[in-house]
Protein backbone atom coordinates (compact mmCIF):
# COMPACT_ATOMS: atom_id res chain seq x y z
CA UNK A 1 0.00 0.00 0.00
CA UNK A 2 2.85 2.40 0.83
CA UNK A 3 4.41 1.83 -2.60
CA UNK A 4 1.02 2.44 -4.24
CA UNK A 5 0.56 5.79 -2.48
CA UNK A 6 4.14 6.81 -3.29
CA UNK A 7 3.41 6.13 -6.96
CA UNK A 8 0.21 8.19 -6.70
CA UNK A 9 2.06 11.20 -5.25
CA UNK A 10 4.68 11.05 -7.99
CA UNK A 11 1.99 10.90 -10.62
CA UNK A 12 0.19 13.93 -9.17
CA UNK A 13 3.36 16.04 -9.18
CA UNK A 14 4.38 15.08 -12.71
CA UNK A 15 3.40 17.40 -15.59
CA UNK A 16 0.07 16.52 -17.15
CA UNK A 17 0.42 15.47 -20.76
CA UNK A 18 -2.41 16.47 -23.09
CA UNK A 19 -4.05 18.69 -20.46
CA UNK A 20 -7.55 20.05 -20.95
CA UNK A 21 -6.20 23.62 -20.82
CA UNK A 22 -3.99 23.09 -23.84
CA UNK A 23 -6.62 21.08 -25.68
CA UNK A 24 -9.34 23.69 -25.17
CA UNK A 25 -6.98 26.52 -26.14
CA UNK A 26 -5.89 24.79 -29.36
CA UNK A 27 -9.49 23.87 -30.12
CA UNK A 28 -10.59 27.49 -29.67
CA UNK A 29 -7.80 28.76 -31.95
CA UNK A 30 -8.68 26.10 -34.53
CA UNK A 31 -12.34 27.17 -34.46
CA UNK A 32 -11.33 30.83 -34.85
CA UNK A 33 -9.02 30.09 -37.79
CA UNK A 34 -11.69 27.89 -39.40
CA UNK A 35 -14.26 30.67 -38.99
CA UNK A 36 -11.89 33.17 -40.61
CA UNK A 37 -11.21 30.77 -43.48
CA UNK A 38 -14.95 30.24 -43.95
CA UNK A 39 -15.52 34.01 -44.08
CA UNK A 40 -12.78 34.39 -46.69
CA UNK A 41 -14.30 31.59 -48.77
CA UNK A 42 -17.76 33.15 -48.57
CA UNK A 43 -16.33 36.55 -49.50
CA UNK A 44 -14.61 35.15 -52.55
CA UNK A 45 -17.50 33.13 -53.92
CA UNK A 46 -20.74 34.53 -52.52
CA UNK A 47 -20.18 38.14 -51.48
CA UNK A 48 -20.52 39.49 -55.07
CA UNK A 49 -23.87 37.86 -55.72
CA UNK A 50 -25.17 38.95 -52.32
CA UNK A 51 -23.96 42.51 -52.89
CA UNK A 52 -25.67 42.79 -56.31
CA UNK A 53 -28.85 41.15 -55.02
CA UNK A 54 -28.99 43.65 -52.16
CA UNK A 55 -28.57 46.59 -54.56
CA UNK A 56 -31.26 45.19 -56.87
CA UNK A 57 -33.70 44.77 -53.99
CA UNK A 58 -33.01 48.34 -52.88
CA UNK A 59 -33.90 49.65 -56.37
CA UNK A 60 -37.09 47.58 -56.54
CA UNK A 61 -38.10 48.73 -53.06
CA UNK A 62 -37.64 52.41 -53.93
CA UNK A 63 -39.53 52.09 -57.26
CA UNK A 64 -42.46 50.48 -55.42
CA UNK A 65 -42.36 53.20 -52.78
CA UNK A 66 -42.52 55.95 -55.46
CA UNK A 67 -45.45 54.20 -57.20
CA UNK A 68 -47.24 53.89 -53.87
CA UNK A 69 -46.88 57.58 -53.00
CA UNK A 70 -47.96 58.76 -56.46
CA UNK A 71 -50.87 56.37 -56.42
CA UNK A 72 -51.90 57.69 -53.01
CA UNK A 73 -52.20 61.23 -54.35
CA UNK A 74 -53.78 60.09 -57.63
CA UNK A 75 -51.01 61.56 -59.73
CA UNK A 76 -51.55 60.92 -63.48
CA UNK A 77 -48.14 62.02 -64.70
CA UNK A 78 -49.03 65.58 -65.77
CA UNK A 79 -46.93 68.29 -64.19
CA UNK A 80 -50.04 70.46 -63.87
CA UNK A 81 -51.53 67.97 -61.37
CA UNK A 82 -48.49 68.11 -59.07
CA UNK A 83 -49.52 69.61 -55.73
CA UNK A 84 -47.32 70.76 -52.86
CA UNK A 85 -47.98 67.77 -50.60
CA UNK A 86 -46.94 65.27 -53.24
CA UNK A 87 -43.91 67.34 -54.14
CA UNK A 88 -42.90 67.55 -50.49
CA UNK A 89 -43.23 63.83 -49.89
CA UNK A 90 -41.45 62.95 -53.14
CA UNK A 91 -38.55 65.21 -52.22
CA UNK A 92 -38.29 63.38 -48.89
CA UNK A 93 -38.21 60.01 -50.69
CA UNK A 94 -35.50 61.20 -53.05
CA UNK A 95 -33.48 62.57 -50.15
CA UNK A 96 -33.64 59.22 -48.35
CA UNK A 97 -32.67 57.40 -51.55
CA UNK A 98 -29.57 59.51 -51.78
CA UNK A 99 -28.55 59.48 -48.14
CA UNK A 100 -29.46 55.89 -47.35
CA UNK A 101 -28.66 53.97 -50.54
CA UNK A 102 -26.68 56.50 -52.62
CA UNK A 103 -29.38 56.20 -55.30
CA UNK A 104 -29.73 58.95 -57.90
CA UNK A 105 -33.32 59.44 -59.06
CA UNK A 106 -34.69 61.27 -62.12
CA UNK A 107 -38.38 61.23 -63.15
CA UNK A 108 -39.59 62.83 -66.46
CA UNK A 109 -43.06 63.72 -67.66
CA UNK A 110 -44.49 63.04 -71.08
CA UNK A 111 -42.86 66.27 -72.43
CA UNK A 112 -39.41 65.09 -71.32
CA UNK A 113 -39.36 67.69 -68.61
CA UNK A 114 -37.88 66.73 -65.25
CA UNK A 115 -40.51 66.30 -62.54
CA UNK A 116 -38.24 65.07 -59.71
CA UNK A 117 -34.50 64.72 -59.48
CA UNK A 118 -31.93 63.94 -56.77
CA UNK A 119 -28.96 63.79 -59.12
CA UNK A 120 -26.52 66.50 -60.08
CA UNK A 121 -25.39 64.73 -63.20
CA UNK A 122 -28.75 64.78 -64.98
CA UNK A 123 -27.09 64.86 -68.40
CA UNK A 124 -25.27 61.62 -67.73
CA UNK A 125 -28.47 59.99 -66.50
CA UNK A 126 -30.36 61.14 -69.58
CA UNK A 127 -27.52 59.82 -71.75
CA UNK A 128 -27.60 56.42 -69.97
CA UNK A 129 -31.36 56.22 -70.39
CA UNK A 130 -30.89 56.81 -74.13
CA UNK A 131 -28.30 54.09 -74.30
CA UNK A 132 -30.66 51.65 -72.61
CA UNK A 133 -33.56 52.52 -74.89
CA UNK A 134 -31.65 52.41 -78.15
CA UNK A 135 -28.93 49.92 -77.13
CA UNK A 136 -26.11 51.80 -78.83
CA UNK A 137 -23.48 49.15 -78.29
CA UNK A 138 -22.86 49.84 -74.60
CA UNK A 139 -21.79 47.07 -72.20
CA UNK A 140 -25.13 46.36 -70.53
CA UNK A 141 -26.01 43.28 -68.44
CA UNK A 142 -29.68 42.84 -67.72
CA UNK A 143 -30.36 41.37 -64.25
CA UNK A 144 -34.10 42.00 -63.70
CA UNK A 145 -37.17 42.72 -65.85
CA UNK A 146 -40.95 43.00 -65.44
CA UNK A 147 -43.78 44.48 -67.58
CA UNK A 148 -43.02 48.14 -66.77
CA UNK A 149 -39.31 48.40 -66.07
CA UNK A 150 -36.05 46.54 -65.89
CA UNK A 151 -32.76 46.65 -64.05
CA UNK A 152 -29.44 46.49 -65.84
CA UNK A 153 -25.76 46.68 -65.06
CA UNK A 154 -23.80 49.28 -67.05
CA UNK A 155 -20.03 49.42 -67.40
CA UNK A 156 -19.01 53.02 -68.14
CA UNK A 157 -15.73 52.73 -70.03
CA UNK A 158 -15.16 56.49 -70.00
CA UNK A 159 -15.16 56.79 -66.21
CA UNK A 160 -14.20 53.18 -65.49
CA UNK A 161 -17.28 52.93 -63.29
CA UNK A 162 -20.15 50.52 -62.97
CA UNK A 163 -23.75 51.36 -62.30
CA UNK A 164 -26.88 49.42 -61.56
CA UNK A 165 -29.81 51.25 -63.09
CA UNK A 166 -33.55 50.73 -62.91
CA UNK A 167 -35.37 52.36 -65.81
CA UNK A 168 -38.81 52.23 -67.41
CA UNK A 169 -42.31 53.53 -66.63
CA UNK A 170 -44.01 54.19 -63.33
CA UNK A 171 -47.68 53.35 -62.85
CA UNK A 172 -48.43 57.01 -63.48
CA UNK A 173 -46.87 56.70 -66.95
CA UNK A 174 -43.78 58.77 -66.11
CA UNK A 175 -40.34 57.70 -67.25
CA UNK A 176 -37.82 57.16 -64.47
CA UNK A 177 -34.20 56.22 -63.91
CA UNK A 178 -32.77 55.10 -60.56
CA UNK A 179 -29.02 54.62 -60.53
CA UNK A 180 -26.66 53.14 -57.92
CA UNK A 181 -22.88 53.19 -58.39
CA UNK A 182 -21.49 49.68 -57.91
CA UNK A 183 -18.00 49.26 -56.57
CA UNK A 184 -15.65 46.51 -57.74
CA UNK A 185 -16.79 43.64 -55.63
CA UNK A 186 -13.58 41.69 -56.13
CA UNK A 187 -11.49 44.56 -54.86
CA UNK A 188 -13.81 44.94 -51.89
CA UNK A 189 -13.63 41.21 -51.17
CA UNK A 190 -9.82 41.29 -51.31
CA UNK A 191 -9.68 44.18 -48.86
CA UNK A 192 -12.24 42.49 -46.62
CA UNK A 193 -10.32 39.21 -46.67
CA UNK A 194 -7.07 40.93 -45.76
CA UNK A 195 -8.82 42.66 -42.89
CA UNK A 196 -10.33 39.36 -41.74
CA UNK A 197 -6.93 37.67 -41.75
CA UNK A 198 -5.15 40.38 -39.79
CA UNK A 199 -7.87 41.02 -37.25
CA UNK A 200 -8.87 37.36 -36.99
CA UNK A 201 -5.35 36.14 -36.22
CA UNK A 202 -4.95 38.88 -33.65
CA UNK A 203 -8.25 38.06 -32.01
CA UNK A 204 -7.42 34.34 -32.08
CA UNK A 205 -4.05 34.94 -30.43
CA UNK A 206 -5.41 37.23 -27.70
CA UNK A 207 -8.49 35.08 -27.11
CA UNK A 208 -6.41 31.89 -27.08
CA UNK A 209 -4.11 33.35 -24.42
CA UNK A 210 -7.12 34.45 -22.38
CA UNK A 211 -8.76 31.04 -22.76
CA UNK A 212 -5.54 29.30 -21.71
CA UNK A 213 -5.42 31.14 -18.39
CA UNK A 214 -9.19 30.99 -17.95
CA UNK A 215 -9.10 27.21 -18.36
CA UNK A 216 -6.75 27.01 -15.36
CA UNK A 217 -9.64 28.08 -13.16
CA UNK A 218 -12.05 25.77 -14.99
CA UNK A 219 -9.77 22.71 -14.79
CA UNK A 220 -8.81 23.23 -11.15
CA UNK A 221 -11.95 21.39 -9.87
CA UNK A 222 -11.22 18.55 -12.30
CA UNK A 223 -7.71 18.18 -10.88
CA UNK A 224 -9.17 18.24 -7.36
CA UNK A 225 -11.59 15.46 -8.29
CA UNK A 226 -8.71 13.51 -9.81
CA UNK A 227 -6.74 13.85 -6.57
CA UNK A 228 -9.81 12.75 -4.59
CA UNK A 229 -10.18 9.68 -6.83
CA UNK A 230 -6.48 8.86 -6.32
CA UNK A 231 -6.81 9.13 -2.54
CA UNK A 232 -9.93 6.99 -2.63
CA UNK A 233 -7.95 4.40 -4.60
CA UNK A 234 -5.51 4.47 -1.68
CA UNK A 235 -8.45 3.66 0.67
CA UNK A 236 -8.66 7.19 2.07
CA UNK A 237 -12.44 7.66 2.18
CA UNK A 238 -12.38 10.67 4.54
CA UNK A 239 -11.52 13.03 1.68
CA UNK A 240 -14.35 15.25 0.39
CA UNK A 241 -14.85 17.66 -2.50
CA UNK A 242 -15.31 21.19 -1.10
CA UNK A 243 -16.65 23.00 -4.20
CA UNK A 244 -20.13 24.54 -4.13
CA UNK A 245 -20.83 25.13 -7.82
CA UNK A 246 -24.12 24.02 -9.38
CA UNK A 247 -22.67 23.03 -12.75
CA UNK A 248 -21.64 19.58 -14.01
CA UNK A 249 -18.41 19.71 -11.96
CA UNK A 250 -20.41 20.36 -8.79
CA UNK A 251 -22.75 17.46 -9.59
CA UNK A 252 -19.72 15.19 -10.17
CA UNK A 253 -18.14 16.40 -6.91
CA UNK A 254 -21.32 15.63 -4.95
CA UNK A 255 -21.43 12.20 -6.59
CA UNK A 256 -17.80 11.60 -5.57
CA UNK A 257 -18.61 12.62 -1.99
CA UNK A 258 -21.59 10.25 -1.95
CA UNK A 259 -19.43 7.50 -3.42
CA UNK A 260 -16.74 8.08 -0.76
CA UNK A 261 -19.34 7.90 2.02
CA UNK A 262 -20.88 4.71 0.65
CA UNK A 263 -17.45 3.11 0.13
CA UNK A 264 -16.37 4.08 3.64
CA UNK A 265 -19.55 2.56 5.04
CA UNK A 266 -19.26 -0.57 2.90
CA UNK A 267 -15.55 -1.08 3.65
CA UNK A 268 -16.26 -0.63 7.37
CA UNK A 269 -19.02 -3.23 7.17
CA UNK A 270 -16.73 -5.56 5.23
CA UNK A 271 -13.97 -5.14 7.81
CA UNK A 272 -16.43 -5.88 10.60
CA UNK A 273 -17.73 -8.90 8.69
CA UNK A 274 -14.17 -10.09 8.02
CA UNK A 275 -13.23 -9.69 11.67
CA UNK A 276 -16.31 -11.65 12.70
CA UNK A 277 -15.55 -14.26 10.05
CA UNK A 278 -11.98 -14.51 11.34
CA UNK A 279 -13.28 -14.95 14.86
CA UNK A 280 -15.71 -17.63 13.65
CA UNK A 281 -12.91 -19.41 11.80
CA UNK A 282 -10.65 -19.25 14.85
CA UNK A 283 -13.51 -20.47 17.04
CA UNK A 284 -14.20 -23.33 14.64
CA UNK A 285 -10.52 -24.27 14.62
CA UNK A 286 -10.51 -24.10 18.41
CA UNK A 287 -13.63 -26.25 18.61
CA UNK A 288 -12.11 -28.78 16.20
CA UNK A 289 -8.92 -28.84 18.26
CA UNK A 290 -10.95 -29.25 21.45
CA UNK A 291 -12.96 -32.06 19.85
CA UNK A 292 -9.78 -33.84 18.78
CA UNK A 293 -8.22 -33.27 22.18
CA UNK A 294 -11.40 -34.46 23.90
CA UNK A 295 -11.50 -37.66 21.86
CA UNK A 296 -7.81 -38.22 22.50
CA UNK A 297 -8.21 -37.63 26.23
CA UNK A 298 -11.29 -39.84 26.52
CA UNK A 299 -9.55 -42.59 24.58
CA UNK A 300 -6.47 -42.24 26.78
CA UNK A 301 -8.49 -42.24 30.01
CA UNK A 302 -10.49 -45.32 28.98
CA UNK A 303 -7.57 -47.19 27.49
CA UNK A 304 -5.80 -47.99 30.80
CA UNK A 305 -8.84 -49.23 32.80
CA UNK A 306 -10.08 -51.23 29.83
CA UNK A 307 -6.67 -52.85 29.46
CA UNK A 308 -6.58 -53.65 33.17
CA UNK A 309 -10.09 -55.08 33.11
CA UNK A 310 -9.31 -57.10 30.01
CA UNK A 311 -6.06 -58.46 31.52
CA UNK A 312 -7.61 -59.46 34.82
CA UNK A 313 -10.67 -60.92 33.13
CA UNK A 314 -8.44 -63.06 30.89
CA UNK A 315 -6.56 -64.16 34.00
CA UNK A 316 -9.77 -65.28 35.62
CA UNK A 317 -10.84 -67.04 32.46
CA UNK A 318 -7.50 -68.89 32.24
CA UNK A 319 -7.65 -69.74 35.98
CA UNK A 320 -4.21 -68.18 36.58
CA UNK A 321 -4.86 -68.17 40.32
CA UNK A 322 -7.08 -70.96 41.58
CA UNK A 323 -7.30 -69.88 45.22
CA UNK A 324 -10.35 -67.92 46.39
CA UNK A 325 -8.36 -64.94 47.69
CA UNK A 326 -6.63 -64.33 44.34
CA UNK A 327 -9.88 -64.54 42.44
CA UNK A 328 -11.49 -62.04 44.81
CA UNK A 329 -8.52 -59.70 44.29
CA UNK A 330 -8.92 -59.97 40.52
CA UNK A 331 -12.63 -59.26 40.81
CA UNK A 332 -12.03 -56.25 43.06
CA UNK A 333 -9.57 -54.75 40.56
CA UNK A 334 -12.05 -55.22 37.73
CA UNK A 335 -14.88 -53.67 39.75
CA UNK A 336 -12.66 -50.76 40.87
CA UNK A 337 -11.60 -49.93 37.30
CA UNK A 338 -15.18 -50.29 36.07
CA UNK A 339 -16.32 -47.91 38.82
CA UNK A 340 -13.70 -45.35 37.76
CA UNK A 341 -14.91 -45.54 34.17
CA UNK A 342 -18.50 -45.20 35.30
CA UNK A 343 -17.66 -42.13 37.39
CA UNK A 344 -15.78 -40.54 34.49
CA UNK A 345 -18.66 -41.19 32.08
CA UNK A 346 -21.15 -39.81 34.60
CA UNK A 347 -19.05 -36.68 35.06
CA UNK A 348 -18.83 -36.20 31.31
CA UNK A 349 -22.61 -36.48 31.03
CA UNK A 350 -23.09 -33.97 33.86
CA UNK A 351 -20.59 -31.59 32.29
CA UNK A 352 -22.31 -31.89 28.92
CA UNK A 353 -25.68 -31.07 30.50
CA UNK A 354 -24.18 -28.04 32.27
CA UNK A 355 -22.42 -26.68 29.17
CA UNK A 356 -25.48 -27.02 26.94
CA UNK A 357 -27.97 -25.79 29.53
CA UNK A 358 -29.86 -29.07 29.86
CA UNK A 359 -29.34 -29.04 33.61
CA UNK A 360 -30.90 -25.69 34.55
CA UNK A 361 -29.58 -23.76 37.53
CA UNK A 362 -32.30 -23.17 40.18
CA UNK A 363 -31.22 -20.42 42.58
CA UNK A 364 -32.76 -20.73 46.04
CA UNK A 365 -31.66 -19.49 49.48
CA UNK A 366 -29.73 -22.00 51.60
CA UNK A 367 -27.27 -22.05 54.50
CA UNK A 368 -23.75 -22.32 53.08
CA UNK A 369 -22.21 -22.81 56.54
CA UNK A 370 -24.28 -25.92 57.15
CA UNK A 371 -23.24 -27.36 53.78
CA UNK A 372 -19.54 -26.74 54.49
CA UNK A 373 -19.69 -28.37 57.90
CA UNK A 374 -21.43 -31.40 56.43
CA UNK A 375 -18.73 -31.70 53.78
CA UNK A 376 -16.03 -31.47 56.46
CA UNK A 377 -17.57 -34.36 58.35
CA UNK A 378 -17.72 -36.56 55.25
CA UNK A 379 -14.13 -35.69 54.31
CA UNK A 380 -12.54 -36.35 57.71
CA UNK A 381 -12.00 -40.07 57.01
CA UNK A 382 -10.24 -39.30 53.69
CA UNK A 383 -7.94 -36.79 55.44
CA UNK A 384 -7.09 -39.28 58.15
CA UNK A 385 -6.04 -41.78 55.49
CA UNK A 386 -3.75 -39.16 53.96
CA UNK A 387 -2.38 -38.01 57.36
CA UNK A 388 -3.83 -34.58 56.73
CA UNK A 389 -5.57 -31.99 58.88
CA UNK A 390 -8.51 -29.72 58.05
CA UNK A 391 -9.31 -26.29 59.46
CA UNK A 392 -12.46 -24.22 58.88
CA UNK A 393 -12.45 -20.43 59.37
CA UNK A 394 -15.80 -18.61 59.14
CA UNK A 395 -15.43 -14.82 59.09
CA UNK A 396 -18.57 -13.92 57.09
CA UNK A 397 -21.47 -12.13 58.72
CA UNK A 398 -24.11 -13.67 56.44
CA UNK A 399 -23.80 -17.27 55.25
CA UNK A 400 -27.29 -17.32 53.72
CA UNK A 401 -26.67 -17.40 49.96
CA UNK A 402 -28.57 -17.77 46.69
CA UNK A 403 -27.71 -20.71 44.47
CA UNK A 404 -28.44 -24.23 43.36
CA UNK A 405 -27.60 -26.20 46.50
CA UNK A 406 -26.80 -29.48 44.71
CA UNK A 407 -24.53 -27.74 42.19
CA UNK A 408 -22.66 -25.74 44.85
CA UNK A 409 -22.20 -28.98 46.82
CA UNK A 410 -20.55 -30.43 43.69
CA UNK A 411 -18.23 -27.41 43.54
CA UNK A 412 -17.21 -27.80 47.20
CA UNK A 413 -16.77 -31.54 46.77
CA UNK A 414 -14.43 -31.04 43.81
CA UNK A 415 -12.42 -28.31 45.57
CA UNK A 416 -11.99 -30.33 48.80
CA UNK A 417 -11.29 -33.59 46.93
CA UNK A 418 -8.72 -31.81 44.78
CA UNK A 419 -7.07 -30.31 47.90
CA UNK A 420 -6.91 -33.69 49.64
CA UNK A 421 -5.41 -35.40 46.61
CA UNK A 422 -2.62 -32.80 46.31
CA UNK A 423 -1.57 -32.57 49.94
CA UNK A 424 2.14 -32.20 50.62
CA UNK A 425 4.44 -30.48 53.06
CA UNK A 426 2.54 -29.74 56.27
CA UNK A 427 -0.44 -31.59 54.77
CA UNK A 428 -3.00 -29.01 55.85
CA UNK A 429 -6.35 -28.05 54.27
CA UNK A 430 -7.91 -24.72 55.25
CA UNK A 431 -11.47 -23.78 54.26
CA UNK A 432 -12.22 -20.08 54.75
CA UNK A 433 -15.53 -18.19 54.48
CA UNK A 434 -15.35 -14.39 54.40
CA UNK A 435 -17.30 -11.39 53.14
CA UNK A 436 -16.41 -10.18 49.68
CA UNK A 437 -17.27 -7.05 47.74
CA UNK A 438 -20.74 -6.39 46.31
CA UNK A 439 -22.60 -8.31 49.05
CA UNK A 440 -21.04 -11.67 48.35
CA UNK A 441 -19.43 -14.35 50.42
CA UNK A 442 -16.16 -15.91 49.26
CA UNK A 443 -15.33 -19.54 49.95
CA UNK A 444 -11.66 -20.53 49.49
CA UNK A 445 -10.05 -23.97 49.85
CA UNK A 446 -6.30 -23.97 50.53
CA UNK A 447 -3.98 -26.95 50.61
CA UNK A 448 -0.27 -27.10 51.33
CA UNK A 449 1.78 -28.59 48.57
CA UNK A 450 3.48 -27.79 45.28
CA UNK A 451 2.21 -24.66 43.49
CA UNK A 452 0.70 -24.91 40.02
CA UNK A 453 3.02 -23.50 37.31
CA UNK A 454 1.89 -19.98 36.46
CA UNK A 455 1.46 -20.84 32.77
CA UNK A 456 -0.96 -23.65 33.75
CA UNK A 457 -3.21 -21.68 36.13
CA UNK A 458 -5.73 -20.79 33.40
CA UNK A 459 -5.64 -24.31 31.94
CA UNK A 460 -6.78 -26.24 35.05
CA UNK A 461 -10.43 -25.58 34.05
CA UNK A 462 -9.99 -27.34 30.68
CA UNK A 463 -11.37 -30.86 30.37
CA UNK A 464 -8.79 -33.62 30.97
CA UNK A 465 -5.99 -31.14 31.71
CA UNK A 466 -3.62 -32.54 34.36
CA UNK A 467 -0.63 -30.73 35.84
CA UNK A 468 0.92 -33.99 37.12
CA UNK A 469 -0.47 -36.89 35.08
CA UNK A 470 1.37 -39.60 37.06
CA UNK A 471 0.01 -38.38 40.41
CA UNK A 472 -3.49 -37.93 38.98
CA UNK A 473 -3.47 -41.55 37.87
CA UNK A 474 -2.33 -42.52 41.32
CA UNK A 475 -5.49 -41.23 43.04
CA UNK A 476 -7.78 -41.95 40.09
CA UNK A 477 -8.48 -38.42 38.92
CA UNK A 478 -10.11 -37.92 35.52
CA UNK A 479 -9.37 -34.20 34.93
CA UNK A 480 -13.06 -33.34 34.63
CA UNK A 481 -13.92 -32.08 38.13
CA UNK A 482 -12.65 -28.50 37.69
CA UNK A 483 -14.35 -28.26 34.28
CA UNK A 484 -17.62 -29.05 36.08
CA UNK A 485 -16.82 -26.30 38.62
CA UNK A 486 -16.30 -23.79 35.79
CA UNK A 487 -19.61 -24.72 34.12
CA UNK A 488 -21.56 -24.49 37.41
CA UNK A 489 -20.13 -21.10 38.39
CA UNK A 490 -20.76 -19.67 34.91
CA UNK A 491 -24.41 -20.75 35.20
CA UNK A 492 -24.61 -18.96 38.55
CA UNK A 493 -22.98 -15.85 37.06
CA UNK A 494 -20.52 -15.64 39.94
CA UNK A 495 -16.72 -15.33 39.92
CA UNK A 496 -14.27 -18.13 40.70
CA UNK A 497 -10.56 -18.77 40.31
CA UNK A 498 -7.26 -20.14 41.53
CA UNK A 499 -3.96 -18.66 42.69
CA UNK A 500 -0.69 -19.84 44.21
CA UNK A 501 0.71 -19.09 47.63
CA UNK A 502 4.24 -19.68 48.85
CA UNK A 503 3.30 -22.96 50.51
CA UNK A 504 0.34 -24.16 48.49
CA UNK A 505 -2.63 -23.46 46.19
CA UNK A 506 -5.99 -21.69 46.79
CA UNK A 507 -9.19 -22.40 44.85
CA UNK A 508 -12.08 -20.01 45.48
CA UNK A 509 -15.59 -19.05 44.42
CA UNK A 510 -18.16 -16.45 45.44
CA UNK A 511 -21.96 -16.51 45.88
CA UNK A 512 -24.54 -13.77 46.25
CA UNK A 513 -25.82 -13.35 49.77
CA UNK A 514 -29.56 -13.50 50.38
CA UNK A 515 -31.19 -10.11 49.69
CA UNK A 516 -29.05 -9.14 46.63
CA UNK A 517 -27.98 -10.61 43.34
CA UNK A 518 -25.29 -8.69 41.53
CA UNK A 519 -25.12 -11.09 38.60
CA UNK A 520 -21.41 -10.47 37.93
CA UNK A 521 -19.79 -13.34 36.09
CA UNK A 522 -16.32 -14.31 35.00
CA UNK A 523 -13.13 -15.60 36.41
Amino acid sequence: MGFFRFGMRNREKAPVKGSLRLKFTLLFILIMVSAIGLCIFLNLYFLGDYYLSDKKNSLIEEVDKIDQVMGHYGFTGDKKDLDKELDKEMQEILRQCWTKYNISVVIWDSESDILFSSASEIVDLRWRLTQYVFNNGVDVEQIYKNSRYQIAMLNDNHSNSRYMDAYGFLKSGNIFLLSIPVESIRESAAVSNKFFILTGLGVALVSGTYIFFLMKKMTKPVLELSEIASRMAGQDFKVRYQGNSNDEIGILGNSMNHLASELEKTISELKTANEQLQKDIEEKIQIDDMRKEFLSNVSHELKTPIAIIQGYAEGLQDCVNEDEESREFYCEVIMDEASKMNQMVQKLLNLNQLEFGSNACEKLPFDLSEMIRGMIDSTSILLQQKDGSLEYQENAENMQVLGDEFMIEEVLKNYISNACNHLDGERRVIIRAEDSEKDRVRISVFNTGKPIPEEDLDKVWIKFFKVDKARTREYGGSGIGLSIVKAIMEQHGCPFGVYNKTDGVVFWFELDQVGCCSGISGQ
